[in-house]
Parts: structure tokens; C-alpha cells; sequence
């Protein structure tokens, strides 16, 4: 997968300025796909060079222009054609999970340490996927929605990072323990 099909993907709801696109990132796409806001900008000028999505120029009074992109036949065309390309299975690469390859040979105190924080990042992800979640389903409960909701593709892709991101964090605390029980840390506050 390439920036081009998250950001195709990613405009299927609407029309998003490069900031807005950003921020629709931030809150779900980034769960499977990481990129900085300058990334997301070239990545719209080339999809528009290639007729993937269109923009408008949106005259503000108060604040400074601002150009509204939507994906055109063309880029839903090419969703198309990535949606039938076989995928490639997915990988792990994680600087995180080479120190504790090495803990047996190096200091464990700062890997439990690493650990203790991805723990605390991953949980407060996982906040954020509840309410985004449930923002997403409005009203319904999730069988209800997932039955009948009106675009649930973005749902699926979000509880795929809940469930990342849980897993994550039970790993991390699951690991620190072991490591402070067999070096005989305590646990950080």
C-alpha cells in the first residue's frame, strides 16, 4: 500500500482541506497508516496531477484561503483496482522488541522502563478508540450498527487499532512484570 490509497481512502467521506486531512489521520487513519502533515500535502498536490482527487479554493474573509480536495471517478477507480490486488501479509518492526530480544545481555531497568511507557501510550489509545467508536456509531450499539450502519469501513479499521493497541498495552505490562520480577525491580509508579 502506498500514501496515495490511505489518502484516497481516507477523502471518501467528503471534502477535507490539507489540515482537516491531517486531522482525520490523527484520529483514524493512524492506526494503520503513519504520516506527517508535509506528507499528506504533497501527497495531495501529486493526486491532483494525476486527476485522483480534485480541489476548490474556498475564499475566507477572516483567515487565509483554503483549498478543499474530494476524490474524483478516476481515484475511486483506483481504489477499485487496490481493493482487488492481493495484499501482502503484514510485519513487526519494532526497535522496542530488539531490546528485549538483548534484555538477557544488557540492562533490563531501562527496557522495563520503555516498556512501562509503551504500556501508558497504548492505554490511552485505547481510550480514544472507545470514544471515537462510539461517536462513530451514534446511537446504535455495535451489532446494530455494524447490521445497518451507513459506512462502517472506517468502524472496522478502527476496532483493528483497538484491538492493537489493547493487545499492545497487555503485552508491554505482561513483559515489565516479568523483567522486574526476575531482576528483582520494583514497579515505577
Amino acid at each position: 500500500m502506498s500514501l496515495k490509497h490511505a489518502v484516497l481512502a481516507a477523502l471518501l467521506d467528503g471534502e477535507y482541506s490539507g489540515y482537516q486531512l491531517a486531522k482525520a489521520f490523527d484520529a483514524g487513519v493512524a492506526n494503520f497508516w503513519h504520516a506527517l502533515p508535509q506528507q499528506l500535502y504533497a501527497e495531495l498536490t501529486k493526486l491532483e496531477a494525476e486527476g485522483l482527487v480534485a480541489g476548490r479554493q474556498v475564499v475566507q474573509e477572516t483567515r487565509p484561503n483554503k483549498r478543499l480536495f474530494h476524490v474524483t471517478d478516476e481515484g475511486l477507480a483506483e481504489l477499485e483496482r487496490f481493493a482487488a490486488a492481493a495484499s501482502k501479509p503484514s510485519f513487526i518492526r519494532d526497535d522496542l522488541l530488539v531490546k528485549v530480544q538483548a534484555v538477557d545481555r544488557i540492562d533490563a531497568a531501562p527496557v522495563i522502563g520503555q516498556l512501562a511507557e509503551r504500556a501508558r501510550v497504548a492505554a490511552a489509545k485505547v481510550e480514544i478508540f472507545d470514544q471515537l467508536l462510539a461517536r462513530l456509531r451514534g446511537g446504535m450499539d455495535e451489532a446494530e450498527f455494524l447490521a445497518r450502519g451507513e459506512r462502517i469501513g472506517p468502524y472496522l479499521t478502527c476496532l483493528r487499532g483497538l484491538g492493537f493497541e489493547r493487545e499492545t498495552r497487555d503485552w508491554c505490562e505482561r513483559i515489565a512484570g516479568v523483567l522486574r520480577e526476575r531482576s528483582g525491580a520494583r514497579p515505577q509508579p
